[in-house]
């Protein structure tokens, strides 16, 4: 049975932070007991867990762990604020840890309210397929076509997902969707989590190479573009996974659709444009090495490239506003734009924390 959650804690043992350990999908669903701020750290660095959603509920649920083993509070927000700069997710649960005093309850809030916002944005997304489905004259027998990058799916967040909650939703209501997955490459996350993700479910999917998306769009085959998001910055410009940037630029050539969906624990007031938004430059490895099973299903690594060559990995781009069509919020749609995101009710956050039936329905 696969587990509705990617971090819980669970009722025994005690002193437990339980995860889904993605780097072993999808060929095995392994689950990873963490006991300690160090193994959180590992596991958010390491990328046992990945999504932004995913990686704040995490390290939420790290300095819980910090409180139980005895970690100095101000210790573990360093650790584990330096394992991956470019989500913000990571740093602002950390800090509201600190700010509510890192007990379960808190982290468990948290990890509801990600649930809940994500909910929510399938619902809002729901509306919006619709309303191109309508647009476009698309009959109901036949499907949208939405394009994907990276994994935005369930994995990547508490549960539900940012970017595939609507393509859920709108599948779950009995809607015809199609999505086509990008691998995304290094880390193949598309192939290995999103295509995973939908087959699960049932949703219907085709996984292309990345380089693929261009020609599809110019001959007609996708209708959007849905991304998920790392980081967005007051002005509308969005960070995420390396590729992103090529897709919209594709579909704005291409008069298509381009939607991002995040949850506001997304959003980052502080940063006036993309051009602020750090960028992580990852290993090597993910480039010049690849797992996967052979024959027997024993997992091996394998060498792509000349020993020799230098390796660029950068693992983010930013995506400008002007090239986005509209983002997909837990609190609706929206421009682009910081007026746009505040006129739907998006604002800086307050001290205080809002639950998770506090979100708009």
């Amino acid at each position: 049975m696969t587990p509705s959650r990617t971090v819980w804690a669970p009722a025994t043992p005690g002193k437990t932070v339980r995860i889904i350990d993605q780097r072993q999908l999808p060929w095995a669903l392994v689950l990873e007991d963490l006991h300690t701020v160090e193994n959180v750290a590992t596991a958010i660095r390491d990328m046992h867990v990945r999504g932004a959603g995913c990686i704040g509920a995490t390290a939420a649920y790290g300095m819980w762990l910090a409180t139980e083993t005895g970690v100095p509070l101000d210790t573990a927000a360093t650790i584990l604020k330096n394992t991956r700069p470019t989500a913000v997710n990571l740093a602002w649960a950390v800090d509201r840890m600190l700010r509510e005093g890192a007990t379960l309850d808190a982290a468990n809030t948290i990890a509801e309210e990600d649930a809940a916002a994500c909910q929510a944005i399938g619902r809002h997304g729901l509306v919006m397929l619709e309303s191109l489905r309508k647009n476009l004259g698309r009959p109901d027998h036949a499907p949208l076509h939405i394009l994907t990058h990276c994994n935005a799916g369930w994995l990547a967040f508490v549960a539900h997902g940012s970017a595939t909650a609507p393509i859920y939703a709108a599948h779950d209501a009995g809607q015809l969707v199609h999505v086509w997955v990008d691998e995304t490459r290094p880390r193949n996350q598309g192939a290995r989590l999103t295509a995973w993700e939908l087959a699960r479910h049932g949703v219907p999917h085709t996984l292309i190479a990345d380089n693929a998306g261009g020609h599809l769009m110019q001959n007609g085959q996708i209708d959007a573009v849905i991304t998920g998001a790392d980081r967005v910055a007051r002005n509308g410009d969005v960070a995420n996974k390396i590729g992103t940037y090529l897709k919209a630029v594709a579909a704005h050539d291409n008069a298509i659709p381009f939607y991002v969906a995040f949850p506001s624990s997304t959003l980052d007031w502080s940063l006036p444009n993309g051009k602020t938004i750090p960028i992580e430059e990852r290993p090597a490895s993910e480039i010049t090495h690849l797992d996967g099973p052979d024959a027997s299903g024993a997992i091996h690594t394998i060498a792509l490239t000349p020993a020799l060559s230098p390796v660029a990995n950068p693992s983010f781009d930013v995506t400008p506003a002007r090239l986005i069509t509209g983002l997909i919020t837990e609190y609706g749609l929206c421009h682009a734009s910081e007026k746009s995101m505040q006129d739907i009710g998006l604002a800086p956050p307050p001290l205080t924390s809002r639950l998770a039936s506090d979100i708009p329905s």
